[in-house]
């Protein structure tokens, strides 16, 4: 949360020393997850899903906090985050009633989150509407860049923000090709939004910490539809529109296409584009006027596009992944994202479902 170009592999760029230096972000992700289904009575199905993540990265740029150390406990985390949701199906109303909790921890970081969903089908199947309300609250241990540390007095505690959300989806069968989606959320969020180890730099060189609006609404709409152009192709558009009050306002075009080399292989190349306008409180390296009430060098709130492009490779053997029947499928996938601003990043995914 808190970006509109929500993509994995990038990290904010230029923003720790002010617009200068180097951001080198490795970034290690693993996921299991298990789902277990059970049939109850009264045409009901229970649904439980355990999912547990764990996340190390390296960071030249949060090194930087101090710059005196070589390896300085910013260096490197682990951020784990395991989360449980349950559903009932009933078959007989078609509805799906569903609960769900977060959790995710690191050095720095602690967050709590709870969510509530409900989807109704139609009877003939081809229209379905559903809703998902999720909260979360976060704590952050305030790290200040170590030479500013002397003009605050909040070095070492714990700083909350509060994200609630309401999403709202409906999708449609148009005809035996053609299905759409029309998806639309609402996101506000309170408390401390700031990046307490930022710095910003001011046209008459003072040095401050980045300063963000204690609140934030956020409003995106997207449409998405997957065509079915025959037996072996299906084809994914999808668009987003992003605005806040922040004064950023973003577009998203994104097409992906699945072909079937053979019954058991297939093949899907992607492209997204993202194009977005800087927050009203941004400016680059030494741009900000003194006296200004919230200011911020981070480069993900600046105006920028990006490109990312790739494709995944999925089997799904018969006899199963290496002759092993529970491991009944593998999916590697590879993508490069390239900014207008300069960053880079290379995404490589390998997923695998046992049964």
């Amino acid at each position: 949360e808190g970006r509109p170009d929500a993509l994995l592999g990038g990290d904010a760029e230029m923003t720790v020393t002010g617009g200068i230096g180097t951001e080198k972000l490795s970034d290690y992700s693993n996921t299991i997850e298990i789902k277990l289904v059970r049939e109850g009575s009264n045409n009901k199905e229970h649904n439980l899903a355990l999912q547990l993540g764990i996340d190390h990265y390296t960071s030249a740029s949060s090194d930087n906090i101090d710059p005196a150390t070589i390896t300085s406990a910013s260096y490197a985390d682990t951020r784990i985050y395991p989360s449980v949701a349950y559903s009932v199906n009933n078959k007989k109303r078609r509805t799906t009633y569903g609960v769900s909790g977060y959790y995710s921890t690191e050095s720095d970081y602690k967050s709590w989150g709870a969510g509530l969903s409900f989807a109704k089908t139609s009877k003939d199947k081809n229209r379905e509407l559903s809703i998902k309300l999720q909260s979360f609250f976060d704590k952050s241990l305030i790290f200040r860049p170590i030479e500013l540390r002397p003009f605050y007095d909040d070095y070492g505690t714990y700083k909350a923000r509060a994200s609630h959300s309401a999403a709202l989806t409906f999708a449609q069968v148009v005809n035996p090709r053609l299905q759409v989606a029309l998806l639309a959320e609402a996101v506000q969020q309170s408390g401390f939004l700031s990046t307490p180890f930022h710095r910003v730099f001011f046209t008459n060189h003072y040095v401050a910490t980045e300063k963000a609006p204690e609140t934030r609404l956020k409003l995106p709409v997207a449409l998405r539809a997957s065509y079915f152009a025959g037996n072996k192709l299906v084809i994914r558009p999808y668009y987003r529109y992003y605005t806040d009050n922040w004064g950023v306002k973003a577009h998203t075009a994104h097409l992906e296409a699945a072909f079937k080399c053979s019954p058991h292989v297939s093949l899907s190349p992607f492209y997204r584009y993202y194009v977005q306008t800087a927050a009203s409180h941004f400016a680059p390296y030494g741009h900000h006027t003194p006296g200004t009430e919230w200011f911020t060098s981070d480069y993900d709130l600046s105006q920028f596009n990006s490109h990312y492009a790739g494709a995944g490779l999925r089997v799904v053997p018969p006899k199963g992944v290496l002759g092993l029947k529970s491991w009944n499928a593998l999916e590697l996938r590879y993508g490069h994202y390239r900014r207008s601003n300069g960053l880079q990043s290379h995404m490589f995914t390998v997923l695998t479902t046992f049964k």
